[in-house]
């Protein structure tokens, strides 16, 4: 906090403007952020997913069946959380992608954000008879999140099949921990937040910025 007033103080006799000095103390700040801490979002990263977006969208209206370009839209749209749109693509490329687990996931995913448990369940279900490892075991997370209000012990059983198929994920630990949490499972929920903290220190060095994130908000949970 000190370091912070003292650049500010620095930049604001620098600047003689207490407003530019707050933007250049924020701009740094955010840099500092995005290169060795992770908490604050993209600026750019939304910017670059809507172009090209617009992009697939003129694609497709050149080539309605283009089967790729569908898939590739659908899934920009989920990360917007746009999930009755991506439906909507992602339902025309099924037919031709019936045997692949990722598709299977993703209308699993889409149907149970938009509430419809148990078609959602079944295509999480699918998603993993056709691959057990699809997406590293996040299909139990996505029918565990699902099932917390209504079946809380299916739920549960749903977050401990995800914990042995994840073993080095500091933000699957984190969301684990937030899971247990909606759940009252306190102790849990704390053993998992250690858990995360403690996976992050055991990795190398390269990859621990990725993950940084989610160690930070764990500490603070």
């Amino acid at each position: 906090m000190l370091g912070k007033f003292f650049l500010f103080s620095l930049l604001l006799y620098i600047t003689r403007s207490p407003l530019l000095a707050l933007i250049i103390l924020l701009v740094l700040l955010y840099v500092i952020d995005r290169r060795f801490i992770g908490l604050s979002p993209s600026l750019l990263r939304p910017l670059k997913r809507n172009r090209r977006i617009s992009q697939l969208r003129q694609e497709l209206r050149a080539n309605p069946h283009h089967a790729s370009s569908k898939l590739e839209l659908a899934r920009l749209l989920i990360d917007k959380r746009k999930y009755r749109e991506a439906l909507v693509y992602l339902r025309e490329v099924e037919p031709v992608m019936s045997e692949s687990a990722d598709v299977s996931y993703e209308i699993g995913l889409c149907l149970l954000k938009m509430d419809q448990l148990q078609e959602g369940l079944a295509y999480m279900k699918k998603a993993l008879e056709l691959n057990p490892r699809v997406k590293y075991g996040d299909p139990y997370l996505q029918m565990g999140e699902a099932l917390a209000e209504t079946e809380p012990r299916q739920a549960v059983d749903m977050l401990e099949r995800f914990r042995d198929e994840q073993s080095s994920s500091v933000e699957a630990y984190y969301r684990l921990g937030l899971l247990y949490g909606k759940l009252g499972r306190t102790d849990k929920a704390k053993e998992a937040f250690r858990e995360s903290v403690e996976v992050y220190k055991s990795l190398p060095k390269y990859s621990r910025r990725k993950q940084r994130r989610w160690a930070i908000l764990a500490r603070f949970k």
